[in-house]
């Protein structure tokens, strides 16, 4: 057990889009670093697609946790710019029943490492960004 908590699909899908958004945060660093070196246009623009699945990834990753969460479907398809729950509901339905179905001992064997995450954000928090010491800790002692 990672902590005095039950951990939930939904924590687990909360801790995974931050992950992402993590590991999109440093392509997008790394994009801006290169931006000076010589590279061809299909680098340039692998590497701006790359930057766009992995935002996709996040919304994907933030979708899942809030149907795991209980939100609407109509909710999420109106966050999401979209017009029919159905549509949005059978695209994440494959998801939902595989996150929702996973044991507690899988879903905490999926959340180790979650401290590295913190330990990235206090790492590269800058004074705009929320003073929030442990963000993913937060959210697993929260619960």
């Amino acid at each position: 057990m990672i902590g005095p908590f039950h951990m939930t699909p939904e924590i687990l899908a909360r801790v995974a889009s931050a992950r992402a958004a993590r590991d999109l945060s440093d392509l997008a660093r790394q994009a801006v670093a290169t931006t000076a070196q010589t590279a061809s246009p299909t680098e340039r623009i692998r590497e701006a697609r790359r930057l766009r699945e992995l935002a996709n990834q996040v919304v994907e990753l933030v979708v899942l946790a809030e149907a795991l969460g209980g939100a609407s479907w109509e909710e999420i398809t109106d966050a999401l710019g979209r017009r029919e729950p159905g549509t949005v509901e059978r695209e994440f339905a494959e998801d939902v029943a595989e996150w929702g179905a996973k044991t507690e001992e899988e879903l905490e064997c999926a959340a180790e490492g979650h401290d590295a995450i913190d330990e990235w954000y206090a790492r590269h928090r800058e004074d705009q960004d929320p003073e929030r010491p442990a963000p993913v800790a937060d959210l697993l002692n929260r619960h």
